[in-house]
């Protein structure tokens, strides 16, 4: 028994030596494996110090040299140097312990991701556009060229970059993009046809021309300029573009004839603007079409209606001197009668007999003033205006010592009359029934006339006041049409006033009246200024 123990004791120090061999082959194993592991921590470290230490070298004499905001991360994202422009532009330090890709503003994320996997993979990124958040201004986009740092031995260790602060360009760029939006809008919503060729090729068109011309778009871009212009037109035109082409104008505007898609024509005003590169060289054209069909046929319409007009007056003219002459050659006749009648029978006739034949001597003279009227109020008209300068002191002068005027009526100028530049005996006339007028209806036992003149900015505004009898308000705008007079008190033809308005509408001006009944009237009337 004692012996069998023994035996069982030596089997398991046996056991026991060899497992402790083993444990201690394993055990100095390990402690090689974590000698030679800190060995080679130790080499590797050594090299990278010596790495960052040259690297830093390099870089503190970049960053001298860069005003640019310029940054070192490693290959994390982590920021490990930045210059002065980096730091005040960022916000941040490198103490801040920053994480580039933090700064970068989430709808950016996955962009980021692919542009730093390019990175990594190419060694080099180019104009990557982030927006990212910056400590003190906010939200702003940069632009970031960099490239990979390597080791000696060509092993990536880091990235550097430059950035540049790009927020300015972009919002200018979504401007132009929302104005160039905006415009494409009005463009194609313009009342005007828009064509943008290059010699003759079409390269836009806006919707208005394509329904001017008939044809879709697809189609009016498969053609050229020629096909759907008349020859006459191209011929015209070829020799406008040939000079803007030179650069001896900028534009032109020219009136075409247009082809429709269906073979009907229509006429169109064009007008033609060259567009420029910045070296001055002419790149394309932009043609505005307006339809003018309609006011062509319009303005023929108004050329023709004007030769009737001419004609018709011409007939008028030549009628009213022809019934003038064949008119006063009886009222000759009837008024040398009468005058010889009152001759030989004057002693033989009663005060009735003398008295009829005075009414027929002043209805012969009534009907003579009134054939006169006729002819002068046909007469007038712009084409046959002599115009010169015109003192109307002078005219009025001249006029105040030809017509009639009672002996208890004065003419007065309130203050000095204008030079004006007109036709004398239009204003002679004009000036003439004005005064005729007014001296013969004044009932006052002192009685007045007043001519007066105000000068305005175009135009110079007269004006005649009597103390007369006064003209009923009903009356006011009858009176300068033709054949109206007010009573029958004078013997009026009914013209005088006609031929005044007349007059005051060939120099563009107007005429009116102020009157109270029993105190007086105040005619106004203006004459534009003439050149």
């Amino acid at each position: 028994m004692e012996s069998k123990d023994i035996t069982l004791l030596k089997k398991a120090l046996l056991r026991q030596k060899k497992a402790r061999q083993q444990a201690e082959k394993i055990l100095e194993e390990k402690s090689k494996e974590l000698y030679d592991t800190s060995l080679h921590l130790k080499e590797t470290n050594k090299i990278l110090e010596n790495l960052l230490e040259e690297k830093n070298s390099e870089l503190d004499n970049v960053f001298v040299n860069i005003v640019d905001p310029y940054i070192v991360m490693d290959l994390r994202g982590k920021m490990i140097k930045m210059n002065t422009a980096a730091e005040e532009f960022l916000g941040y330090t490198i103490e801040d312990n920053i994480m580039l890709t933090d700064l970068v503003h989430p709808d950016y994320k996955q962009y980021s991701i692919n542009s730093f996997s390019a990175l990594y993979t190419t060694g080099l990124i180019k104009r990557y556009r982030p927006r990212i958040f910056t400590k003190n201004k906010g939200l702003r986009y940069v632009e970031i060229n960099g490239s990979i740092v390597k080791d000696k031995t060509g092993k990536p260790i880091a990235a550097q970059g430059v950035l540049r602060d790009i927020t300015y360009e972009f919002e200018m760029k979504s401007l132009l993009d929302l104005q160039r939006q905006r415009l494409d809008i009005i463009v194609e919503n313009s009342p005007l046809g828009i064509l943008l060729t290059v010699k003759g090729d079409l390269i836009k068109s806006n919707r208005t021309i394509e329904q001017m011309l008939g044809y879709s778009e697809d189609e009016l871009m498969a053609l050229h300029v020629q096909d759907f212009i008349s020859i006459e037109s191209l011929k015209e035109s070829q020799v406008l573009r040939e000079k803007m082409y030179e650069g001896n104008m900028d534009n032109f505007s020219i009136n075409k004839k247009y082809l429709r898609k269906d073979g009907s024509v229509f006429s169109a005003k064009t007008t033609v603007n060259a567009v420029k590169n910045s070296k001055g060289v002419l790149e394309y054209e932009v043609a505005l079409i307006e339809d003018i069909t309609h006011e062509l046929e319009l303005e023929e319409e108004k050329i023709q209606l004007v030769k009737d007009l001419e004609s018709s007056n011409k007939g008028l003219q030549e009628y009213a001197h022809i019934v003038s002459h064949d008119l006063k050659s009886p009222l000759r006749s009837i008024s040398a009668l009468t005058t010889w009648m009152y001759e030989d029978y004057k002693d033989k006739l009663d005060d009735n007999g003398v008295y009829n034949l005075k009414m027929m001597q002043e209805k012969v003279e009534s009907m003579d003033k009134l054939i006169d009227g006729i002819l002068k109020y046909s007469t007038i008209k712009s084409d046959n205006l002599d115009n010169s300068i015109v003192d109307v002191n002078e005219v009025v002068k001249e006029i105040t010592d030809i017509i009639y005027i009672p002996d208890h009526v004065r003419v007065v100028i309130v203050r000095k009359l204008p030079t004006i530049y007109a036709d004398r005996t239009k204003i002679h006339q004009l000036i003439q029934n004005f005064l005729s007028n007014a001296v013969v209806h004044i009932e006052q036992k002192r009685g007045l006339v007043e001519v007066d003149c105000i000068e305005r900015p175009k135009f110079w505004e007269f004006s005649i006041k009597d103390n007369g009898v006064g003209i009923p308000k009903e009356y006011h705008e009858k009176i300068f049409k033709i054949f109206q007079s007010i009573g029958n008190k004078e013997r009026s033809t009914g013209i005088g006033l006609s031929i005044v308005k007349k007059i005051i509408d060939l120099y563009e001006g107007k005429v009116w009246l102020k009157s109270e009944i029993g105190k007086g009237t105040t005619f106004f009337f203006t004459l534009k200024k003439q050149k």
